[in-house]
This record gives C-alpha cells, structure tokens and sequence, in this order.
C-alpha cells in the first residue's frame, strides 16, 4: 500500500498527544471503536463496521471430493481482498506484503484454532465433502483491518446455513432451502483479534489503533482469543521488542474486550433469527437509519390542513398588486408579436400578417401560371406546322417511346427573388406541358 505520507509536523502531533494520553477521535488509550453488526438478505452475508472501517464477509459452499490425506474432513478457504474503494493506495489483482500478512493471520485465527468442526462437513468419506469458502471484501479502511476482518468472518461463518444433504448407497441428494431447512455450521468457539499499537519501543499502548496511529507506530501486537481465555494465536510486527509484563498486559485487556464483542455478536444473531422467524423485515436496506439520504423512505409526517382558505386569502391580500397590463402588444416589424409579463398574448395579429402574406403570394402564383399557359399554347402551335409534311410512322415495337424535352429559356421576371412557392407553381406547370406533349403524341 503506497498511502501519503505524513508530514513532520503531523506526526509530531499525533506523537504528543499519545505522550498526553490524548486521541484524535477522543477516545480513552484502552478503548474500542464501536462495532455495529449488519447482516444481509441471505445466510451467511454481513458488514460488520469497527468505526469508518468497513468489511463485508460472504460465505458460500460447494461440494468437492476430500483432501488425499484428510479423506474424512472438510475444506476451509479464506481470502481478503482489499479494493481501492477501500483506499486509494490499494491496487487490485496485487499480492502486496500486507494482503498476505492479513491472509494468513485470518488463516492462523479461524483454521488453526479448530474453531469450525471439520468432520461434521463430510458427506461420503473419501468422495465428498463441503467446502466452506470466506471471503472478505474492505470496504473502507480507516485503520484495524485485521480486528474488523476477524470480527466480520466469525460472525459470517456463525450466521452461515448450509443445504441438507441425504445419502443413500452411492447417491447424494442436497435439498434445496425450500424442502428441507439449512444446516448450521458446527462452531466449537468464537475466535476473536484485537490489536495493540506501541509507541517510542513500547511506552506507550494504544488499542484499537486508527489509520492515522498506525503510520506513526513502531510495533503492533495481534492477540487472537475467545471467550473462555484461550489464545489462539499472537503475532508482533514492527522494530520493537516487548518485555513478558507488557504482554501480559496486552493478554488481560484482549479478554475483556474479546467478552464485550463476543456478548455484543451473540445477541445480533439471535435479533436477527427472531426477525427472520416473525417474517418481519431484514436484510442491509431495513438496517439504514430512516433519516439519512441513502434511506428509501421517510418517516410519514402529518400535514394540518385547518384554515386553508383563511391562509390563502392572507397570502393573497400580503402579495403585491399585480403590474400594468398593456391592452395591444407592441409590433415592431410586421410578422413578428410580442409576449411575457403585463403583455397580452398577440398571437392572433400575427395570424392576419400571415393571411395577407399568403394572400399576396397566391396572386403572384396565378400570374405565374397564366404565362405558363401562354407559353404551352405557342409551343403546341410551332409543333403542329413544323408536323403537318412529315409522314407518320408506325413502330410495332414493344418498347416504350421515349420522349427527351430539352429546357426551354423562360422570361425574365421583373421581381429579382423568387419564393419557394412560385418556383413550386412554374414546376407543376411544366408537368402539365409534358403530359400534354405526350399525349399530343
């Protein structure tokens, strides 16, 4: 992860107020974000947010035949993926030393500690077992990511059901949810990591570091624990080196917090199993507080519509008079009108300025056609004395005669432009010459 580094005089902030016993959320050194737990429409989906760091599990099962030396257990698979949604200085598709950090702490905490029965997945030894895959998507990281990450995966494989299956001889049916209920896993306890961030080689101890702490500590301690006090697994990272005291410290707090967060995970499941059996609504939408943007509805708000008129009749009587009225618009050009405020509507003078333009423009059109009229009477003319001495031929020919008209020169008109309707009248006139032609022929 390539994040923006801190300036020397951030880090000399953050620096002294560890030194004051002082945080920049305003938390006490040994205190937790708080956890909210969100569970999903389907079993097995959650988001669990350990302050503004956000991580969304999902668990899912398939049936696979057995590992060659392990043929009566079955399969766990875990993978964190961190997105750059989560943060810019996250790249996908890349294996980055902290993703495979994260990886295998998840690893060490939810499959080296025998939490998950492994035989209880076996269907038929040697051919089929269930596989259980957890994947964890970071949503947004604001510091803690293996506390969250940890949290989110047991409380996803605790709400987790999968479908019942029947052996009979050699064939396996799995049942759908609709014909048979779905099978819990068998989850022996409930592994739970809580880190612990020291400053200037251990003097001072923060828990539930932030992103900010975590780029000015030296050393961080994981302590992966369950309720009845048995540590799972323990990693330290960093250039320090930790005294037994000092982890015998860090041991005690990891099981008061481990109790709280435990207490806090059993009663969202059982809340969430008593929705789903009342059939009452659940899932990530109903889990949004009605008041934010992102919410779907609103809470109903009454509206009083007592004295209505008496209000209206104030408004009115409070507005201001409404501004003179012209009684004609002004026409600054003719075809043209005038609207808009304290103006009346003069649409229907600009509809007499049209019928006086169409008016004119029929006049000139008739013109147009009475010459054409002329000229196709002096054409047909010249054409029969130029025809009277020549013989008359007969073609038996199928074909169709072809008669090719060359333009001829039309008068100068005394108007320089033309309209598009006058050019309109001389081509239908010059259709009807032809057709005449044709059937002077």
């Amino acid at each position: 992860m390539k994040a923006t580094p801190l300036s020397n005089c951030e880090r000399r902030f953050i620096l002294r107020a560890v030194e004051e016993r002082k945080r920049l959320d305003g938390r006490q050194c040994y205190d937790y974000r708080n956890v909210r737990i969100s569970f999903g429409a389907d079993y097995g989906c959650c988001i669990v947010e350990l302050g503004k760091t956000r991580v969304l599990a999902q668990v899912s099962c398939e049936l696979v035949p057995p590992k060659p030396n392990r043929p009566t257990e079955g399969i766990l698979f875990f993978n964190l993926e961190l997105s750059p949604m989560a943060a810019p200085g996250f790249e996908p598709g890349r294996q980055t030393d902290l993703l495979v950090k994260l990886n295998r702490l998840i690893e060490r905490c939810l499959r080296n500690s025998k939490c998950i029965d492994t035989e209880s997945l076996c269907v038929v030894a040697g051919e089929k077992v269930w596989q259980i895959r957890l994947d964890l998507h970071l949503l947004n990281h604001d510091g803690n990511i293996i506390d969250a990450a940890s949290i989110a995966g047991i409380v996803a494989l605790c709400h987790f059901r999968r479908p019942d299956v029947s052996v009979q001889g050699e064939e396996v049916t799995v049942y759908t949810p609709e014909e048979r209920d779905p099978v819990p896993l068998s989850i022996h306890h409930m592994p739970i990591c809580v880190s612990f961030a020291f400053f200037q080689q251990g003097t001072y101890l923060l828990v539930d570091p932030s992103e900010r702490e975590e780029r000015v500590m030296d050393g961080v301690l994981v302590i992966a624990m369950n309720k009845h006090r048995e540590i799972c697994t323990m990693q330290s990272s960093g250039g320090i080196m930790l005294i037994k005291d000092q982890v015998l410290r860090c041991s005690k707090i990891t099981a008061v917090k481990v109790a709280e967060i435990t207490e806090l995970i059993q009663k969202a499941l059982e809340n969430d199993q008593k929705v789903r059996k009342e059939g009452g609504k659940f899932g990530f939408a109903e889990s949004i507080p009605n008041q934010k943007i992102t919410a779907f509805k609103m809470e109903s708000t009454a509206v009083d519509t007592n004295n209505v008129e008496e209000q209206a009749e104030e408004i009115i009587t409070k507005a201001d008079p409404p501004s003179e009225v012209f009684a004609k618009p002004i026409l600054h050009t003719p075809g043209t009108a005038q609207i808009g405020e304290g103006i009346e509507n003069s649409w229907g003078d600009l509809e007499e300025s049209d019928r006086e333009e169409a008016a004119e423009e029929e006049d000139e059109s008739e013109a147009t056609a009475l010459e054409c009229q002329k000229m196709e009477t002096e054409d047909t003319s010249t054409m029969k004395e130029t025809k009277k001495d020549e013989p008359i031929v007969l073609s038996d020919s199928e074909e169709e005669e072809v008669v090719i008209l060359e333009p001829q020169e039309l008068p100068k008109k005394t108007r320089a432009q033309t309209n598009s309707k006058q050019e309109n009248t001389s081509k239908k006139a010059f259709n009807k010459r032809r057709k005449k032609k044709r059937a002077a022929h």
